[in-house]
């Protein structure tokens, strides 16, 4: 009896992993976002021999349908533009945090926000979390448990969205004024468009007018952050949220948020997911990555938050490199096009303008244990670094080459004891349980309109992990500064684009000619 039921266990293990790796590999392009809560229009894109990949597209024509219309001479219409003569960016704050959760879940007072709030206001929120369900078989294996992440994200909301959350950044703006002392606040031309945005085409007008009349002096010189981020005189400020969802996913334990500022969720595109999974077979979402595609105005972004391989053991830093190499391969996401941009837009995570790097990527220490617990008793983090494997394999052009991570000034963030501000080295005396300290969760970007500001840690004693989080500078375009050559439809480099456009254009010529 035994024996048999061993069998018919390893039997069913196997259709068991079989089906839940196709049932997961369906669903991998789908997330939770607010723009069908805010009842903002949507359309399903479809080419005719897709199975699985779908964007939110809101332009009328396809691409390959606008090089097709005529113009009223009976040409086609020349698709070599030339940028515009405006050429303007805009100045944002983006937070950036990852926390490895330890499979536990929060409490419904758990307080977020001396994790989330920061001393300058932030445009945009990027968090990602590791661990957000307990990584066993019946997780693994069975279906997602979205249980915890449901809560999170109430957690987050709600944080991002009280009253005192904004109070507090509301203080930082009047100190940083009083610091200026009597300067003037000066309005850019980015900051007329967000408040336009804010207001509404007939309050934006209102305030003009009312600003032309008022006074120049500094006591009635509007602000930003007394217009657009009070929402001054507008009634319908506590009507209205002040972070919407842009998109969120999760895979397994792994999971990825996007939050940004409500008056620039308009000025969203092209957002999109796709997940890696690197755990059990090379396949399974125990491992892997999640990423999230999106356009804000003219600039692309994506953020990549990843769980890799574990172990210290020598030789486990090169199967995290295989990782990351699988992952940046494997990474794709479906094509749409925008009516009012007719470049391609990205489809692997290096073609983006700005791309951030976070999560639990598991490198380790290089040194012994008696090494490591010295220097750990001394707070000697340079000379820790210098032999984390991150930084070693970096330097060797193993990984991540290019990338950039910010200094680290705080302790390794791995691994605690449970509520305890000691690390399990100090306590643990089997060799098995021991873990060496390290850092494992870290944040590193790529692209030119990213500057980081700061890169620290918390201090929650919530799990096993501290959170690290990190604050960047961002340049968005509001204008494209790209020229489309004439040639682009015929240097398609991606078999799936020129495939959708070949099937577009036989249907458009098919309506046509009926």
């Amino acid at each position: 009896m035994r024996t048999e039921s061993r069998k018919i266990s390893k039997a069913s293990w196997t259709k068991l992993l079989a089906r839940n790796w196709l049932n997961r590999k369906n669903g991998a392009h789908n997330f939770r976002s607010d723009f069908s809560a805010l009842g903002t229009k949507s359309e399903r894109r479809k080419s005719c021999s897709d199975q699985d990949c779908y964007d939110v597209v809101k332009n009328r024509f396809s691409f390959s349908e606008r090089l097709l219309v005529e113009s009223p001479n009976g040409t086609r219409p020349s698709t070599h533009e030339e940028a515009p003569p405006v050429d303007d960016t805009l100045n944002l704050k983006m937070f950036v945090g990852t926390w490895n959760l330890g499979g536990k879940s929060p409490e419904d007072n758990l307080n977020l926000m001396e994790w989330l709030k920061s001393p300058s206001p932030e445009d945009i929120y990027v968090i990602g979390f590791q661990e957000i369900v307990p990584l066993n078989a019946g997780n693994v294996l069975g279906p997602e448990d979205s249980g915890p992440v449901a809560k999170w994200l109430s957690l987050i909301g709600q944080a991002l969205n009280t009253d005192q959350f904004d109070h507090d950044r509301g203080n930082y703006n009047d100190k940083a004024t009083n610091q200026r002392g009597s300067q003037k606040p000066r309005f850019s031309f980015s900051d007329y468009l967000t408040l336009e945005d804010e207001l509404g085409t007939e309050g934006f007008a209102k305030w003009s007018h009312d600003k032309s009349n008022a006074s120049c002096s500094s006591e009635n010189s509007p602000t930003l952050a007394s217009t657009s981020g009070r929402h001054g005189s507008n009634p319908r400020h506590h009507e209205r949220r002040r972070y919407c969802l842009a998109a969120s996913k999760q895979m397994v334990g792994i999971f990825l948020c996007v939050w940004v500022r409500s008056d620039l969720f308009s000025h969203l595109s092209n957002l999109k997911v796709s997940c890696v999974g690197r755990g059990i077979m090379g396949y399974l979402g125990n491992k892997g990555s999640i990423s999230i595609s999106m356009t804000l105005y003219q600039t692309s972004f994506c953020f990549v938050c990843t769980h890799l391989a574990s172990g210290e053991k020598d030789g486990d830093e090169v199967r995290r490199n295989f990782d990351v190499s699988e992952i940046l391969k494997r990474t794709k996401f479906s094509l749409s096009f925008n009516s009012t941009d007719l470049r391609l837009p990205p489809e692997t995570i290096l073609q983006h303008d700005n791309i951030v790097w976070l999560g639990d990527l598991n490198y380790r220490l290089a040194s012994g244990y008696g090494d490591t617990c010295e220097l750990l008793e001394k707070n000697d983090w340079l000379a820790l670094l210098e032999k984390d494997q991150l930084r070693i394999e970096q330097r060797a052009g193993r990984v991540f080459e290019g990338w950039n991570e910010g200094t680290i000034s705080f302790a390794p963030t791995y691994k605690y004891l449970a509520n305890s501000d000691d690390y399990v080295v100090h306590t643990s005396k089997s060799k098995e349980k021991r873990r060496t300290p390290a850092w494992c969760d870290r944040i590193l970007w790529k692209g030119e309109g990213l500057k980081q500001n700061w890169y620290v840690r918390g201090e929650s004693k919530f799990s096993d992990h501290r959170p690290v989080y990190s604050q960047f500078s961002v340049k968005v375009d509001l204008t494209s500064k790209k020229i489309i050559p004439n040639s682009a439809p015929a240097t398609l480099s991606s078999s799936c684009p020129a495939k959708v456009q070949a099937e577009e254009q036989l249907m458009f010529l098919t309506r046509l000619h009926s």
